[in-house]
Formats: structure tokens, sequence, C-alpha cells
């Protein structure tokens, strides 16, 4: 369906009582953008699934509300997810929206079920992480987080760094709209976005902050715009 518009390599320091990086390196960030209330969206949804059992990517989904309307409100949905889909349109000159759309790596769009162009997708961001070196974990509710280049590499002057919370699994069972009688697993839904910080890629950046909130959290290094991710990483 569609809407018109009016690596680097990670060190992970352990403290008692802490909670770290998941992983040894960084992630491909796969954004789905979708609505309970879209028929088109199932089999992307079932990928998505697919895709959170794999240790290369940080398949997420940003479940968007401006479907709503036609006979189904989904509970996932918030409209800072539309806000960012509508953001990645405006970089990418799209007068449109559409659902379900896979975002991979910032850059990439893929519109509809197509596993095997985000397949490709995802072989060549791998290749192209950036060298940063990161450390992070939670300890007693508070994220802990230093960057820095790795072996003084050259990062972009601008660079976002978020946390995102999401609930590993939820299944619906809908009761009206377009996908009136089924029931769905949804994965890797978010329940928050919140940007703690801007660096400029040179001096290290060190942050402490609170997480409030439950389920597993995200940390996404990217370009503005929205624009290219340069790492991506789960904190378990």
């Amino acid at each position: 369906m569609k809407s018109w518009i009016g690596a680097g390599l990670v060190s992970a320091a352990t403290l008692a009582g802490g909670v770290a990086l998941a992983e040894e390196k960084p992630l491909v960030l796969i954004e789905l953008f979708t609505s309970q209330g879209c028929n088109s969206c199932p089999p992307a949804d079932a990928l998505l699934a697919e895709l959170s059992d794999r240790d290369d990517v940080l398949p997420l989904a940003l479940h968007v509300d401006y479907w709503d309307y036609i006979g189904w409100k989904d509970k996932f949905a918030r409209p800072e997810h539309t806000a960012r889909q509508k953001a990645y349109a405006h970089v990418a000159g799209a007068s449109t929206i559409y659902t379900p759309q896979m975002v991979v790596g910032g850059t990439d769009h893929v519109v509809g079920y197509k596993p095997m162009r985000v397949a490709d997708y995802m072989k060549a961001h791998e290749a192209g992480l950036s060298d940063v070196v990161v450390e992070a974990e939670i300890v007693d509710g508070v994220l802990r987080i230093t960057c820095l280049p790795k072996g003084g590499m050259a990062l972009p002057a601008a660079i976002n760094v978020d946390i995102v919370r999401f609930k590993p699994e939820e299944t619906v069972s809908i009761k009206h709209g377009e996908n009136a009688g089924e029931t769905i697993s949804y994965t890797n839904i978010v329940t928050g976005w919140e940007r703690i910080a801007e660096w400029d890629g040179k001096d290290t950046l060190e942050i402490d902050t609170e997480i409030a909130g439950d389920g597993p959290v995200a940390l996404i290094l990217q370009e503005p715009g929205p624009g290219h991710v340069l790492a991506a990483y789960r904190i378990d």
C-alpha cells in the first residue's frame, strides 16, 4: 500500500552487574515500516521475523499510523515512525510512502516483499560498516557509551547517536480492516527511539544516560537526514 505525502571493531567491557554489547561486531540496520491494517504487510513481517534469527543484522519493525483510519487501529503504531519514514522519502526525493517498506542501512529502500533484493543490500552494507570502536553497557539502569574512531580513521563530521527500545515479539488477533480474522506475530517492535547525542566523529564521545522502559536496547550510529547508518548494536 502507499500513502501520499503533502565495521568496525567493537570492544565491550563488562562491569559487575552490567549488561554489555551482545555482539563483537556492528550489525546492518534493517527498518521495516509496516501496519496491522495493511494486507500487503504480513509477508514482510514474516521476513523480518526470519531476519531476527541472524547474528549479522538488526531488524526493527516501525509500525506507522496512517492506515489506522481504514478499519483497524495498529496498537504498535507511533506518529514518530510515520515521520521517520517521511524523512527517508524526502531524502530520497520520493513523493509517496509505502507499506511494507524496508530501509537497509539507512539508504537503500525496498518496497513490498522482495527478500532477494534485501539480501543483496544486506551484503553490500555489511562490507561498508564504519570503523568505530564502541563500548556500551547498562549498569543499574544507566547506559554508558564510549565511541571513538578506530585507528584514526576519518568518520563523517556529523553522527546521530540514538537508542532504541523494542519488544522481541507479540501476537495480535486482528478483528477488523484488511487483515480481519488474521492472527499475526510481530517481531522486534520498536517502542521507543531517542536521540542521546550528536557526535563530530573526531573526539572520543562518552555518554551516561538513564534507560527507562522494558525490552532490549539497541544503539544506532547514523548520519543525519536520516542517512547512512554507520553501525548498529544490540545491548543485551
